[in-house]
Formats: structure tokens, sequence, C-alpha cells
């Protein structure tokens, strides 16, 4: 399974508080997410914060997509929504 993560900015999701990247998976695109709560818990976000949560993904969009490419493997391939407990206690080293 090829895994490739678009360049593309990060857009939030106010619908169910997310910021949304995308992945290509064999050449197909797949959606993926991490919520507002993980960006705040590990990446250093403060609620509420737009422009922080998108800064916070920036910041530790390696180690985000880390964890996406590995659920995308587990799942074969289907959407990915990260949440607090995908990652370890207290905040990821950016």
């Amino acid at each position: 399974m090829e895994i490739r993560f678009l360049a593309d900015a990060p857009a939030y999701r106010d619908s169910n508080l997310t910021v949304v990247f995308s992945a290509l998976v064999d050449g197909e695109p797949v959606p993926c997410a991490i919520s507002v709560e993980a960006l705040e818990d590990h990446f250093g976000a403060y609620s509420e914060d737009l422009e922080g949560w998108l800064r916070a993904f920036d910041a530790g969009r390696p180690c985000i997509e880390a964890v996406a490419r590995e659920h995308l493997q587990i799942s074969n391939g289907t959407p990915v929504l990260l949440k607090s407990g995908h990652f370890p206690p207290g905040r990821v080293a950016v």
C-alpha cells in the first residue's frame, strides 16, 4: 500500500471540531482529520483559537502524519480520525 500525504494546507471543520488533511492511498484520495482536543492535549494548541490549532497542526505535522499512516495501514486505507488517545500521554515533541 502506497501512502502519501498532500502538502496542501489543512482546513478547520467546525461541524466536528477537527483539522482535516488529505492522503493518497494507492493514488486514491482519503480524508484524514485530527481533533482539536488532540491538538490541545499533545501539540500545544489553545482552546478556541483557530489560528493556534492550525499552527499546532503545522508544527506537529510529521508526527500527525506518521500516526495517520499507521492507522491507514491498519484500516486498509479507510478515512482516519485521530483523537487524543491515539498519541502517548503528554505533549508530543515537535
